[in-house]
């Protein structure tokens, strides 16, 4: 079983887009626990940056559907 990491946005015209796949159930709790993966916890320059220009944002993760 795989994971992908998702970043989700609060304004429904923004399409959801899949960053990251392939992951451990591990290596993508572990991605979206650092505070850099949301625009309410983020302080580098790319993800206040994203903010400004797209609102609020989130990564979330879910299991890769089999292909």
């Amino acid at each position: 079983m795989s994971y992908r990491i998702v970043r989700m946005y609060k304004d429904a015209g923004i399409r959801s887009r899949t960053i990251r796949r392939g992951l451990t159930l591990a290596e993508a709790q572990a991605h979206c626990s650092d505070p850099e993966t949301s625009s309410r916890t983020a302080t580098g320059s790319a993800a206040v940056a994203r903010t400004r220009r797209l609102g609020d944002w989130f990564d979330g993760y879910e299991e890769e559907p089999n292909r």
